[in-house]
């Protein structure tokens, strides 16, 4: 009897999803870095960067969001667990989007509330990308000959 097991591993995102999910990581962790900055000068110019990229942020997680929603009708493609990742994604993009409108109000009235968000929301963006840059391992067997 011959066992043959063909490891294959499965991508759970596009490239080009990979890129807008890291790309929103990147923008959320600039976003709670210049609300950090913020929080400790008190110059309002931090919270305009705040406001600008986690606008960035927003656009590229939303963009990647549609992306997930689309993959998950696609089952050629659909890696196992791709359902808790668009899940993840989507509460990050309300979470962020909540997070922009306290960053709407007054610069003085953002605190502490706005920075506390932009770290749930850079805490939520990690966890999505871990969960989308991460490959399951599917194992085919196939067996050849008599048993």
């Amino acid at each position: 009897m011959t066992v043959i097991v063909e490891p294959r591993y499965a991508p759970t995102v596009h490239p080009l999803h990979g890129v807008l999910l890291a790309g929103a990581l990147a923008l959320f962790l600039g976003t709670l870095l210049s609300d950090v900055a913020y929080a400790k000068t008190f110059e309002i110019q931090w919270k305009n960067f705040s406001s600008w990229m986690l606008a960035g942020a927003l656009l590229f997680s939303g963009i990647a969001l549609v992306c997930a929603i689309v993959g998950i009708f696609r089952p050629i493609q659909r890696a196992r667990g791709f359902v808790p990742y668009a899940i993840v994604l989507l509460v990050t993009w309300i979470v962020g989007f909540l997070n922009a409108l306290m960053h709407a109000r007054d610069a003085w009235a953002s605190l502490p509330t706005g920075l506390v968000m932009s770290v749930i929301t850079f805490v939520l963006a990690c966890i999505a990308t871990w969960l989308g840059f991460r490959t399951p391992h599917v194992v085919r067997t196939t067996y050849r000959g008599s048993v």
